[in-house]
């Protein structure tokens, strides 16, 4: 996922792979490899590439070492991961014990509604592990449209869906020109 997404970055500012390898001092050969997922770069690689493409470390980071999987690569989700944004908190109520069983998680917050009543009630502790993208029907923390919520990522033909395990909260199909956003997978 990691190379998936300094592609996609690189591109985005225009840059070709001679470009980076001239800023960044990693040959053209390991960047492709790197590109294709094949080979991670060393950290002190990874903050050169960040530092040339001008994004910050840590957004990449989290991505280091994850996979796509099949469904998520078919729907291109690696273009709905943040590099450059990371999540506003407004409020923080206190520090709590990270699990050992969710190694990579970055922070934690309270399940804020009743959308997923019949799974997570509200009031929930959550743990979130940023830019990690859900596989078919895990809990994701997304935003739809302007609107920050957590839901079930469900994985259909051609559509994905953001689904809430209540008949009062509405499930979400998301489509082209909706704006969405994956802030990372979410454990409890």
């Amino acid at each position: 996922m990691l190379g998936s997404l300094i592609s996609r970055i690189r591109e985005e500012k225009n840059m070709s792979k001679t470009d980076l390898a001239k800023m960044t001092g990693i040959n053209v050969g390991h960047l492709t490899h790197i590109e294709k997922g094949e080979r991670n770069p060393s950290q002190k690689a990874l903050k050169s590439i960040t530092d040339a493409l001008q994004v910050p470390f840590e957004p990449l980071y989290y991505t280091y070492e994850r996979e796509l999987t099949e469904e998520q690569r078919k729907f291109n989700l690696v273009n709905n991961i943040p590099y450059d944004t990371i999540p506003l908190i407004s409020n923080i109520e206190t520090m709590v014990e990270c699990p050992v069983k969710f190694p990579y998680v970055s922070l934690a917050f309270r399940m804020p509604d009743d959308a997923m009543k019949g799974s997570i009630p509200k009031g929930t502790l959550l743990y979130l592990e940023l830019n990690s993208i859900p596989d078919h029907r895990e809990f994701g923390l997304f935003i739809y449209n302007g609107v920050v919520m957590v839901r079930r990522i469900l994985y259909r033909k051609n559509k994905i869906i953001l689904k809430s395990d209540t008949l009062l909260s509405k499930d979400y199909t998301v489509s082209p020109e909706d704006t969405f956003t994956i802030l990372g997978k979410v454990y409890f």
